[in-house]
């Protein structure tokens, strides 16, 4: 140990230096700090320590030079405490950020979108629409050049806490000045963490929490995480090493443990509950955003908590990351059971998108949001399509067909089977079988839709499989158009109206009139009904009615062409011919608008 300016201070003067700065005899010692005063005062204090410390060291010590050491250990400890304490408080605002942080703008409702004018309210039935999940993509870089230690402490300050750790570890107090140190740090440390919003919050306390304030909490966390490692942490360990670096074996790695082991704890038990918590879909994402957090965090992690006292944090990291991990794939099952199973009979009004097909498919677009943490972490395919084979409730699905595809790929593309699957037991509860058809029409062309709308998901999906859908929202328009228009247009045959005789037209007129009351009928009957139908989707909307006039026009415009002179020629003939070709496509044109329209169709003037 090395004296200031390298003076030696006799034995006696020194003694009576100490003495003079004992704080329990002395007002003048109580009242003033020696590290406050002149540069001369310090190193004269100093020098008397050395040589109490040196004469200590020979054969005989003298009661008098133990009881100058112990009152000198006391004074220095009392400095030591002041320096810190003067030069303690939370870091700065302006170096709570973390530069290589990369997060998107968190958005709110992504499950619950509005993708089409007139969607409705999401139903209160769907049992899995628990929360709104939020999303924020985290950068994966694993780089440990992230960490950015700052000065804690002015370096005068520093100069004077080294020479102070010295002699109080010389002198065997090590514990003392260990104690001392941590127990200010730390405050500085917790003051920190206020600033930065981390509570404390016990694991209990946080598995309480409603999920809604929680994630709001999480988002908060991954954000002081980063700072905490890569900034806090980091530099606590910087400036325990300039103090006590060389003063004794590891009494740097002790104080730094001692000053930041509680708050790491703390700051991981929070990660730790979430990991642990009752799993549900909507935790999902946040519980991804945590993984890709620490997972970016653990080269800083192995890095500011290297040392062998410090392995409980990097073990506790680790463990966190792979509990996080474990979730995320429970989930992900508990979530394809849920939608198989979800539960709701009653119909959607109108035969529009039902709300389980939006938050499936909001929730599906998520996951490829998160596709190059997912594909890492989900490794197994599905199995519920082989294990229930022959079940009638679950459906069947053969994987080997897409062997190319990731276990995630075929994880998404079972998600959009049971989704089929569950929406066909649904359109089962229309009493209207047109109206079913509509229903598995307006919910699979959703699907195809978000699938096209998504670059990340139609990659995922395939081409391939993205033709299969689009054929089966196709081939329920066309149920659809059989269902309703086949009866219809029955009615616009030629069988059953032309007889036979000398005195005969060759037309039966009562069965003539008989047929267009009964096409009227018909007709008004679905008008009435399909207006309050609703396709939400304009294109899908127009598509359809175009289709409906290219069957409808051109049968009943060659129907009246036939047939409207053997009308027109006998008494009432408004009462038969109602409606001219023009007022039928003006009819078309409320259909599938999702509201009522007047009993009677509009005619055109005559």
């Amino acid at each position: 140990m090395e004296s200031p300016r390298n003076v030696g201070v006799p034995l006696q003067s020194a003694e009576k230096i100490i003495l003079r700065w004992d704080s329990t005899a002395s007002e003048e010692a109580r009242e003033r700090m020696i590290f406050d005063g002149d540069r001369h005062e310090i190193d004269r204090y100093l020098q008397a320590v050395d040589e109490i410390q040196r004469s200590m060291e020979s054969a005989t010590v003298a009661d008098d030079q133990s009881k100058a050491i112990q009152i000198a250990m006391a004074r220095l400890e009392d400095e030591f405490r002041n320096i810190l304490i003067a030069h303690t408080g939370p870091i700065e605002t302006d170096s709570l950020v973390d530069p290589s942080s990369s997060v998107r703008p968190t958005s709110t409702s992504e499950l619950h979108d509005e993708d089409y004018a007139d969607s409705e309210e999401v139903s209160k039935e769907v049992e899995l629409q628990e929360g709104e999940a939020e999303s924020s993509t985290i950068s994966r870089y694993r780089s440990t050049n992230s960490i950015r230690e700052i000065d804690l402490i002015p370096s005068e300050a520093i100069y004077d806490l080294k020479s102070i750790a010295e002699r109080m570890i010389s002198a065997g107090y090590y514990r003392e000045c260990v104690q001392v140190y941590g127990s200010v740090r730390k405050s500085a440390v917790e003051a920190s963490f206020c600033r930065l919003g981390v509570e404390k919050l016990s694991i209990g306390d946080i598995q309480r929490l409603e999920w809604e304030v929680l994630e709001t909490k999480i988002r908060r966390w991954i954000r002081a995480a980063k700072i905490c490692v890569r900034i806090l942490f980091a530099s606590e360990k910087k400036l325990c090493e300039q103090i006590f670096e060389g003063v004794g074996t590891a009494t740097d790695d002790a104080c730094f443990m001692e000053t930041v082991k509680g708050p790491a704890m703390q700051l991981l038990n929070f990660a730790e509950a979430i990991s642990i918590s009752r799993r549900s879909p909507e935790k999902l994402f946040k519980i991804l955003d945590l993984h890709d957090a620490i997972f970016d965090l653990l080269p800083d992690v192995d890095v500011v908590f290297q040392s062998k006292s410090s392995e409980s944090i990097r073990v506790q990291a680790a463990e966190i990351l792979s509990r996080l991990a474990e979730a995320a794939r429970g989930i992900l099952s508990e979530f394809e059971n849920a939608v198989l199973r979800e539960p709701s009979k009653i119909p959607v009004p109108g035969g529009t998108i039902h709300p389980l097909t939006r938050y499936v498919m909001n929730y599906i677009s998520l996951i490829s949001d998160y596709k190059q943490t997912l594909v890492e972490l989900i490794v197994s395919k599905p199995t519920a399509g082989t294990r229930y084979s022959g079940d009638p409730t679950t459906p069947d699905m053969d994987f080997t067909e897409l062997e190319e595809r990731t276990p995630l790929e075929l994880h998404l593309i079972w998600i959009i089977v049971i989704l089929q699957f569950n929406l066909e037991g649904k359109s089962k509860h229309y009493k209207d079988a047109s109206l079913a058809h509509l229903f598995m029409m307006n919910n699979v062309h959703y699907i195809v839709q978000k699938i096209k709308g998504s670059p990340e998901l139609r990659e995922m999906t395939g081409d391939d499989y993205l033709k299969k859908l689009t054929g089966k929202f196709r081939q329920a328009a066309t149920s659809y158009q059989r269902s309703t228009w086949v009866s219809v247009l029955y009615c616009l045959r030629d069988e059953g109206l032309h007889v036979s005789g000398s005195f005969s037209s060759g037309v039966s007129k009562s069965a003539l009139r008989e047929r267009f009351k009964t096409f009227n009928a018909m007709f008004e009957e679905v008008h009435r009904t399909q207006a309050t139908w609703l396709i939400p989707e304009i294109q899908l909307r127009e598509e359809l009615r175009i289709s409906i006039l290219e069957l409808l026009i051109p049968a009943y415009r060659s129907f009246l062409g036939r047939f409207r002179s053997h009308i027109e020629s006998g008494r009432h003939p408004e009462a038969y011919i109602k409606y001219m070709v023009e007022d039928l496509e003006t009819a078309v044109l409320d259909f599938f608008e999702g509201y009522p329209v007047s009993q009677h169709l509009r005619r055109r003037s005559q």
